[in-house]
């Protein structure tokens, strides 16, 4: 039994400092998602770190209908979530006009974790396409946001959520080595944007 599937059954029954644990060994990853995968509209609107806290909550009173088999597909089932509760944001907010006040009201409570969400990042291209702070990240995620959906898609799932191109592969109905080279032009063409914008 890995330490996560231990991890899991102690916070399915209702061990505290397990669901802690879970929490802060997933947290980055989930962060990096929810901010790569919200796009321009719902970052505008919305705290990531308001997201990422609601995402974790719901997951956490759901363990029970997990079946872990094992770290990256744990991860994978919390980006699932962390994909849907996104969804439902871009919905709601194409619905209908929200007022600026609360579009100001989110940015101001952006959260400051942005450390090891660039360390998530710079496991997407090399680290030093990736520097700290606040026009970094906002460049990188602006660049994400220009790739081509599937690319997005397969990015996310490879280098944030850690799933192999073989699982990766019939998620998104190709084969591991299609999976794969679309993984690579993908992360080819994220470097050669935030080169050219350098």
């Amino acid at each position: 039994m890995s330490n996560t599937e231990i991890l899991v059954d102690q916070a399915r029954s209702g061990d505290a400092d397990a669901v802690e644990q879970l929490l802060v060994r997933h947290l980055p990853s989930i962060d990096a998602y929810v901010r790569l995968r919200a796009g321009k509209l719902v970052r505008a609107k919305e705290s990531t770190a308001d997201v990422v806290q609601s995402v974790c909550r719901e997951v956490l009173e759901h363990l029970d209908e997990f079946d872990f088999r094992g770290e990256a597909q744990f991860r994978h089932w919390l980006c699932q979530h962390a994909l849907h509760k996104i969804l439902n944001k871009k919905r709601f907010y194409t619905a209908e006009k929200r007022d600026a006040a609360r579009e100001l009201a989110a940015r101001s409570r952006s959260s400051d974790a942005r450390s090891n969400v660039l360390d998530c990042y710079a496991s997407i291209c090399t680290p030093s396409r990736v520097a700290a702070g606040k026009e970094a990240m906002e460049a990188f995620e602006r660049a994400f946001g220009e790739l081509p959906e599937d690319y997005r898609v397969v990015i996310s799932l490879h280098r944030i959520v850690g799933l192999s191109f073989k699982e990766i592969g019939p998620m998104m109905n190709r084969t591991e080595g299609a999976a794969r080279n679309l993984f690579n032009r993908g992360v080819a063409r994220l470097s050669t944007m935030l080169v050219d914008r350098e």
